[in-house]
């Protein structure tokens, strides 16, 4: 499929007044006046790679929508060096499928780079055929620690933070409320990569901090019925129910659990706002880890949230967000460093060049590792009454790192996950 993003008529004025003020102003003090689009010239090609259907199939239409919206502000903004950007997108499918689509986006669409996915499973895969093409990926949905460690490759860069990241943000803060040291918890684990990974790093988290995993469920993807599992968890009677499940299947288990009515807390390993947004503030409560909030109070997030909202009437969700990051970090770094060419803007990357990522920290890559040193935020479900429409679930409870931390602090160290680049 693909999407081709027509260019506006703008004069160079009102191209660099969108450039330097809009949400396209992402790079830190690197763009400079934007490059006038050339008629006749190359454009550059980007390959966007997600899953359309399936239990992921909401998040994955998210980060549809994002990468759109990143290559309209581009074109109207003058493009890529110079050159109008195109869009080829393809339905990643599943694990067996995806590293195909990926060939086919890098050897007959001729895409400069890559972004997208969600599912761990696939995005290996697409790393794998990325890395052997010698073609940039920017992956900004997949958490396995895996893909950032035994899996890692130089053309890789990652954007959606780790499972360790997501389990120390929510963990430290739960530990410094007394929410792990002696408590029992129950997990419901999504029975692919993604799910294995974190429910190795939770009860890693969990038991180093003095908690104990009673029971870990495997759950098979787009389960439609719980029931088995919450009269198991009522039986076992844990102090906390943590769950390792991602997409629709949140959504599922969220609003079963809540007919039940059992009165173990909630909590788990990570959280999806579109999942959370489709359960409905009734069947949700308690404190989670976001990787970004629409509700996020910096200028450059809140532009990025009002276009978002007047193109599609409903605020982005975070996986929005990391699919609009990844087509803007890349045209920035292709701007600083003046080509296309992957070798050379692996080494910007690396060499610490950083970015506005729509938080108050700006944000850059980790040289060992190319995961994105960021912050992340706990945040608490409102209470109904607090609510200023359906979208408005949570309120911002802390920044993890604070803002005295190094970014890393949440980041596996190297004995926790080593990658060798090869």
């Amino acid at each position: 499929m693909q999407n081709h993003v027509k260019k506006e008529n703008l004069t160079r004025r009102q191209i660099l007044k969108t450039s330097l003020t809009g949400a396209g102003a992402i790079a830190a003090g690197t763009l400079g006046l934007p490059s006038l689009v050339t008629a006749g010239e190359d454009t550059i090609r980007v390959g966007h790679i997600t899953p359309r259907s399936g239990f992921l199939g909401t998040l994955g239409d998210y980060g549809f929508r994002g990468v759109n919206l990143a290559v309209e502000e581009l074109n109207a903004a003058g493009g890529i060096l110079g050159r109008e950007v195109d869009l080829f997108s393809e339905d990643s499918v599943g694990s067996a499928v995806a590293p195909t689509k990926a060939q086919k986006l890098i050897e007959k669409r001729k895409v400069h780079f890559l972004v997208g996915e969600i599912s761990s499973g696939s995005g290996g895969g697409i790393m794998a055929t990325a890395n052997r093409l010698k073609t940039l990926y920017m992956q900004t949905g997949c958490n396995s620690d895996a893909l950032r460690g035994e899996k890692c490759n130089p053309y890789s860069f990652h954007i959606e933070a780790g499972n360790t990241m997501y389990t120390k943000t929510i963990g430290n803060w739960q530990n410094r409320a007394g929410n792990v040291d002696g408590k029992n918890f129950y997990m419901l684990t999504a029975d692919y990569a993604f799910g294995h990974d974190l429910a190795r790093v939770s009860t890693r988290f969990l038991t180093e901090n003095g908690g104990n995993v009673m029971a870990n469920e495997l759950i098979a993807t787009g389960t439609p019925d719980y029931s088995p599992y919450i009269l198991k968890i009522k039986a076992a009677a844990p102090d906390f129910v943590y769950i390792n499940l991602a997409g629709g299947d949140q959504t599922t288990f969220l609003k079963q659990y809540k007919e039940f009515g059992l009165p173990f807390k909630v909590s788990g390993g990570v959280m999806d706002t579109a999942g959370f947004w489709a359960a409905g503030i009734e069947s949700i409560t308690g404190y989670w880890q976001s990787l970004w909030y629409h509700g996020m109070q910096t200028d450059t997030s809140q532009a990025f949230t009002k276009a978002f909202v007047e193109k599609y009437k409903k605020p982005p969700e975070n996986q929005a967000w990391g699919d609009y990051m990844g087509v803007k970090i890349m045209a920035a770094a292709m701007e600083e460093a003046k080509t296309t060419d992957p070798d050379a803007i692996i080494g910007l990357l690396e060499s610490g060049m950083d970015f506005d990522i729509l938080k108050p920290r700006k944000g850059t890559f980790r040289k060992s590792d190319h995961s994105l040193l960021q912050e992340m935020f706990v945040v608490k479900v409102k209470d109904k009454a607090d609510m200023a429409d359906k979208w408005d679930i949570f309120e911002i409870v802390e920044a993890s790192p604070g803002a005295n931390e190094n970014l890393d602090v949440i980041q596996p160290t190297q004995a926790e996950n080593a990658c060798n680049m090869g």
